[in-house]
């Protein structure tokens, strides 16, 4: 069973991921043209692959991927269906991972850097690595 999430327009379940949701993971990654540098089968049994749904049995509406290093979680990749974008389920996935690991780190864009902000992650520069922003949760707040 997963958590519930309810707001003005939604109610989303946040659960770890099983071998069959790795289709509805996928096509959620593939639509934000998001590629996972972890293996999502090998992620999805470990657990660090969490999908948030309208219910257990529904299609999955977000996605979010965990690398585990020693220490956290890494966040390799979050995505939403487009027409659940803005309304809390992204938030919903990464504040997930944060109570499940504690520590979180990222790397995105800048385009996203105002949604890790509002989730409480601090924000620097990726040396050398152009516009690339590094992010860090210590589950503090």
């Amino acid at each position: 069973m997963g958590e519930r999430l309810t707001g003005r327009e939604m109610s989303v379940t946040v659960r770890e991921a099983t071998r069959d949701d790795r289709l509805g993971v996928r096509r959620v990654l593939d639509a934000a043209m998001l590629e996972v540098r972890a293996n999502l089968g090998e992620r999805t049994d470990a657990g660090d692959v969490l999908v948030a749904s309208e219910g257990d049995d529904a299609p999955v509406l977000g996605a979010l991927v965990l690398l585990a290093p020693d220490d956290g979680a890494h966040v390799d990749a979050v995505a939403v269906r487009r027409a659940r974008r803005g309304q809390g389920v992204g938030s919903a996935l990464v504040r997930a991972a944060a109570e499940r690991r504690g520590r979180l780190t990222a790397e995105f864009d800048p385009s996203v850097r105002p949604f890790y902000e509002s989730l409480g992650f601090e924000i620097t520069p990726v040396e050398g690595d152009g516009d690339r922003l590094r992010g860090r949760y210590d589950g503090a707040d």
